[in-house]
């Protein structure tokens, strides 16, 4: 009984083992699934050629959002449009929005398909909030703007009242610093009736700042900090000596340890930290 289980147990599993393909069938087997991998490979890039050229999904409008100042759509249309290329499909969106943010005064863009054959284009204009000339440089002397990030940009600087603005001069790639102690020090100065015209800092890191009626104050070197704290404790005391003397302020020199020298129209004096110094006459 033994022997005749083993036999009929063994001839189970050569009728349970799949038999092999001749090498002919499987080779035809393989040429026939590369046949039809290489007709769906073909439907799909002639799918998508056609995608990329068909009328149907020509780009046909462009709406342009945000709030535009500067930004006129003929400028827009000067600027940017002769950029782009293909239609709702194949238009390159970052090339889209590199070409409008190489539109004056846009900062940023946005660039968005909406279907079918519209694009959808967010844009954010610089807001100037000063002038900038690099004090050393190949762009030495070249008049540009800095925006409320500090970002130094290229417009025209007719299209707005430069008279309005301060003027920054320092080294190229400070003016985002410059911005920062200039919005510190803008507001104690406009306490005293004072208004900050420009704005020096040199190579070694020392402020000036130059104010109407071409007062001029050297601060020196310091922080944020520091330059706003010693400023801040010359205006306190300042109108001592004007008021004193009844005479405008012409010079401030802040970079004293102990205090402050100033000159005043036919007098100069000079003021320690600590309260008022001697006094002498020019």
């Amino acid at each position: 009984m033994a022997r005749l289980t083993r036999t009929r147990s063994a001839a189970s599993a050569i009728a349970a083992a799949p038999a092999r393909l001749p090498l002919d069938v499987r080779l035809m087997n393989i040429a026939f699934v590369l046949v039809i991998t290489g007709l769906v490979a073909a439907l799909v890039v002639a799918g998508v050629l056609w995608l990329t050229r068909a009328p149907t999904f020509t780009l046909r409008s462009i709406e342009v959002q945000g709030t535009l100042t500067r930004s006129q759509v003929p400028t827009l249309r000067t600027h940017a449009l002769p950029e782009l290329a293909g239609n709702f499909f194949s238009i390159d969106l970052a090339e889209a929005q590199r070409a409008f943010e190489a539109v004056p005064w846009v900062r940023r863009a946005i660039v968005r398909r909406i279907w079918p054959d519209r694009l959808v284009v967010q844009l954010e204009e610089h807001e100037a909030l000063a002038l900038w000339e690099a004090s050393e440089g190949d762009q030495a002397g070249m008049t540009r703007l800095v925006n409320t990030f500090g970002e130094v940009f290229e417009a025209n600087v007719g299209d707005v009242d430069d008279e309005a603005l301060p003027l920054f001069t320092g080294p190229e790639g400070r003016a985002a610093e410059m911005l920062a102690v200039w919005q510190r020090l803008a507001p104690a100065f406009a306490a005293q009736g004072r208004r900050i015209e420009r704005m020096a800092l040199s190579g070694r890191g020392s402020w000036r700042a130059e104010l109407d009626q071409r007062v001029v104050v050297e601060i020196g070197r310091g922080s944020e900090a520091e330059v706003a704290e010693r400023t801040e404790r010359f205006l306190r005391t300042v109108g001592h000596f004007t008021a004193r003397y009844r005479q405008p302020l012409l010079h401030a020199d802040l970079r004293h340890a102990d205090g402050y020298a100033i000159r005043l129209r036919g007098v100069s004096t000079a003021a320690p930290a600590a309260g008022p110094g001697a006094v002498k006459s020019n």
